[in-house]
């Protein structure tokens, strides 16, 4: 049976900022809590309620504040070995964080931000087969939903701009009597209710009008096979043609969210990044000014039939034939990702280099091509996920996106809120330190202050021509930062709630 992370964690007793455990978006069955993981969640209760205790403080309100967070990282220490900067001041007193960690020291672009309209994402629970195995899950869409979304990541995070980004769906054009469709009628049922484009460009507006200023960007749900011609089987290009100029004249995208594995003209097929079927769409997309595409790539368990459409590989050609479009790879490309069985082995990982399965694709991909300069791995359930289950892991991860890649090649995304706020992820690059035994072995770089400014959101802001300097002296007057001043000063709080679903007997 499944539970909610948080019911799961309130009637256990547990109370942290950093989850304990990775969590379902109900793409997948959650996995047990591996025994580190148990280890860690025993040391963050047992350890906050000492401190608690001695500073006069509920455990629940020490754990919303930044020694609560110091407190999971330093019991990620005492399991994983020394992966983060943590002293244990900080876990006692307020003032030393502040000093060493002072808010917005960076300015953070999350690309890779979700949340449903009136949905908990995909509608898998109520599949039949789901319902045969048992599984009674209740419907709880508030936790992803608009209202909790600017919380979480603008009252509750320093994140300071956000992507909208989307899952593939359709949009239908027009209806039987051939009338443009609008709003809700373009995607009725569950597929309004999860992200669609015209979904993502209402959040965008209201975003930015309650701020007064820009704070979210949004992305286009169109790939290549949204739209076909089953007669002749190919790409309807009429149709696709007017949903690309809908999406930029109207919607106001600034980049294509593409998954080469899903299938949203039910055709049987997926697509690839280097096949004519793309390039067409490219050719056309260029004509229009939209040079950026995000593409899913790695999590491959998403289709069991069109899984293999998720290897990185595609991404070369794509790139080097399409030098004047930037490709951004989101979760950086890794094949199986920590809430999957045996996922070490699964993606043959390798601790002796610090390689896995496809993460390693993408790395070869740039080795082969050193002058490549279009291509910017993305670290949304890849960074935090692996962060949550194995740190050394995460810094293989990240070592290599950074050596291969380059530090101005490496974009900020959390996958949040599926995670909840994303303040704990930020928290941990901000303290994430690769060892020099590590350094020294792979020939990874320490990380540096100028290289966590470029990935939390300078690179982002060079892809979305964002200009830092001029957002950064319009945010003091902005009104979504006003509103989080009143939120503090009045008591506000994160929920440290995951939205995700993980196993009731875990």
């Amino acid at each position: 049976m499944w539970i909610r992370k948080a019911l799961r964690d309130l009637k256990k007793g547990v109370d942290s900022p950093m989850p304990t455990q990775v969590v379902s978006n109900e793409e997948f069955i959650p996995r047990p809590q591996s025994e580190p993981q148990k280890q860690v969640e025993h040391l963050i209760g047992e350890m906050s309620e000492t401190r608690a205790k001695k500073l006069g403080m509920q455990r629940r309100d020490f754990m919303r504040t930044s020694m609560g967070l110091a407190t999971c990282f330093l019991a990620q220490n005492q399991v994983f070995g020394k992966c983060w900067d943590v002293d244990d001041i900080e876990t006692w007193e307020a003032a030393p964080y502040q000093e060493k960690w002072p808010k917005d020291e960076y300015f953070i672009i999350d690309v890779q931000a979700h949340f449903t309209n009136g949905a908990p994402l995909t509608g898998f629970r109520t599949m039949e087969f789901v319902k045969n195995m048992g599984f009674q899950l209740k419907d709880d869409a508030d936790a992803y939903g608009f209202r909790n979304f600017v919380k979480e990541m603008f009252f509750d995070s320093e994140t300071k701009m956000v992507v909208i980004s989307g899952v593939p769906g359709k949009e239908n054009l027009r209806d039987e009597n051939g009338k443009v469709l609008e709003g809700a009628a373009r995607t009725p049922g569950l597929a309004g209710k999860v992200l669609p484009s015209w979904v993502m460009a209402e959040a965008r507006k209201q975003i930015n009008e309650l701020a007064g200023s820009q704070r979210a960007l949004n992305q286009g749900n169109l790939a290549p096979n949204h739209y076909w011609d089953k007669v002749k089987n190919q790409i309807n290009k009429a149709e696709l043609i007017e949903q690309m100029e809908r999406e930029i004249k109207v919607y106001g995208i600034s980049s294509w969210k593409w998954y080469c594995h899903t299938d949203p003209a039910r055709t049987g097929n997926g697509f690839q990044l280097d096949d004519e079927n793309a390039q067409f769409f490219i050719e056309e997309s260029r004509k229009r000014g939209i040079r950026l595409i995000s593409t899913h790539k790695g999590y491959s368990y998403q289709s069991r039939t069109l899984g293999h459409l998720a290897n990185p590989k595609d991404v070369e050609k794509a790139a080097l034939r399409n030098p004047d479009f930037n490709f951004v790879v989101y979760h950086s490309a890794i094949k199986h990702g920590a809430n999957e069985p045996n996922w070490k082995e699964s993606n043959k990982y390798d601790p002796n280099t610090g390689d896995f399965e496809w993460h390693s694709v993408l790395m070869d991909i740039k080795k082969r091509n050193p002058k490549m300069n279009n291509v910017y791995c993305e670290v949304g359930s890849f960074f935090n996920t692996l962060a949550v289950w194995d740190p050394v892991m995460a810094a293989h991860g990240l070592g290599k996106n950074i050596k291969y890649y380059g530090a101005d090649h490496v974009v900020w995304g959390t996958d949040c809120l599926w995670w909840g706020s994303p303040q704990w992820g930020i928290d941990a690059l901000k303290r994430f330190q690769i060892s020099d035994e590590m350094c020294e072995k792979f020939g990874y770089k320490p990380l540096t202050k100028e290289d966590k400014a470029k990935i939390f959101g300078l690179n982002a802001a060079k892809l979305y021509k964002v200009d830092v300097k001029a957002k950064r002296n319009a945010l003091p007057a902005d009104a979504l930062e006003k509103a989080k001043i009143a939120y503090h000063q009045h008591g506000g709080q994160p929920s440290n709630a995951a939205a995700g679903w993980v196993r009731a007997d875990d």
